[in-house]
């Protein structure tokens, strides 16, 4: 004969039921409080480096030096915004996908989108399409001119200069910077390229590195002064992918010269894997001389190569080939520039890796921001920081 054990113990077995319940509810709680700790481990993102990172602010220099800058023209934006929005893409960026991932909104440009200049809130970015990491007067004694007279130096006196204006002491805003996400870069490729445009030898690219790893130390350095305590700090992407340079040595390349299985010119890529070596050299010394701060290393090299070296795992089908540019090989063509009136662009943007020529579409940011912040391409693991970021103990690298 069977029982049923709710007529024979009714008041256990709805205690028993009551009592699951609970625990359930209890556990939908802690994975909502979690999930929500994991959004709001930052107060904010504040944001360092070029037009990998700008969300506006090359757009509103232009408008007020009244030169020119095609990010602001149709179709840069049209995949997510709908509009241009100074982001040179066709939509967001990997600061974008940054700030999704840690339940904050876009982070502003410094000068704003009508030139009134943004306040901290939840995050600023000094970031300028064009920037350089070295000074344009150290460039330009070089043979080196430079298109934007902005370097990372001058976006950290912006940076000075807006944290006086909020905070007179500045440890009135320890707690804010303690909380604040830093990123600083990518930063110094257009160093880089500006010096190719011109004609510069490999060797002489090489001796910039280290003065731009020197400065970008020294931002680092000057931030944690000021009271910052985390950040990300990028790598420079395979410079031998980026189709323009590609189409730059185009004439004088052998064979030899690329790689046979993702067209990429490989002396140039080792060249951004020696920089970037150079880089976590410095990152790591810093984080030796400062043990309760959290520095990681972006792996932007390493992040993007699987888009090139097997592009249909991925969704792509172009790599080289840009998806905004003129006529000519690769579609490149450096006197169309995107968005001019004799240039066209493809009928779907997430089939390709470049979207111009120096810039990627927004699939291939959101692929890069997924490796990091999931992936193994950041060191330590960025997905570390929430968990750390409260604590004083700094993260170690391994």
């Amino acid at each position: 004969m069977t029982t049923n054990p709710s007529k024979i113990l009714p008041k256990t077995y709805a205690t028993m039921i009551l009592i699951i319940n609970i625990l359930l509810l209890d556990c939908k709680i802690s994975v909502a409080e979690a999930e929500a700790e994991a959004e709001s481990c930052f107060s904010s993102i504040i944001s360092f480096g070029d037009s990998y990172a700008d969300t506006g602010n090359a757009l509103y220099l232009s408008k007020s030096l009244n030169t020119s800058t095609n990010v602001g023209l149709p179709p840069y934006g049209e995949t997510f915004f709908n509009h241009p929005t100074g982001r040179a893409s066709n939509g967001r960026l990997i600061i974008d996908f940054f700030a999704e991932h840690f339940g904050l909104p876009f982070v502003p440009p410094y000068f704003g989108v009508n030139g009134t200049k943004t306040q901290f809130g939840e995050g600023v970015n000094f970031a300028v399409g064009g920037a350089t990491a070295l000074e344009p007067s150290f460039l330009t004694n070089m043979g080196i001119p430079v298109s934007v007279d902005v370097s990372l130096g001058i976006e950290l006196n912006w940076f000075r200069e807006m944290l006086g204006n909020v905070c007179p002491n500045y440890s009135d805003c320890e707690t804010f910077l303690g909380n604040s996400l830093f990123l600083v870069g990518e930063v110094g490729g257009n160093d880089v390229s500006f010096a190719f445009a011109q004609g510069k030898t490999k060797e002489d690219v090489q001796s910039l590195f280290e003065p731009i790893v020197t400065t970008i130390s020294s931002t680092i350095t000057e931030l944690i002064k000021l009271g910052a305590v985390t950040f990300v700090v990028p790598g420079n992407v395979p410079i031998g992918c980026v189709t323009a340079i590609v189409s730059l040595f185009r004439s004088s390349a052998n064979k030899i010269d690329y790689d046979p299985s993702t067209g990429c010119i490989t002396w140039l890529n080792d060249l951004a894997e020696m920089y970037n070596n150079r880089l976590q050299i410095e990152l790591h010394r810093l984080q030796d001389l400062h043990p309760h701060a959290n520095i990681i290393y972006a792996d932007f090299y390493s992040a993007a190569m699987p888009m090139y070296n097997s592009p249909g795992k991925y969704g792509f089908t172009e790599t080289l080939t840009i998806c905004c540019g003129g006529s000519g090989p690769y579609h490149y063509n450096s006197a169309v520039e995107c968005g001019t009136s004799s240039s066209t662009s493809c009928a779907d943007p997430s089939l390709y890796v470049n979207w111009d020529g120096v810039h990627m579409t927004e699939a291939a940011y959101r692929f890069i921001a997924q490796e990091l912040l999931e992936g193994p391409f950041s060191v330590p693991q960025i997905n570390s920081l929430c968990s750390s970021s409260k604590s004083s103990t700094g993260i170690s690298y391994s």
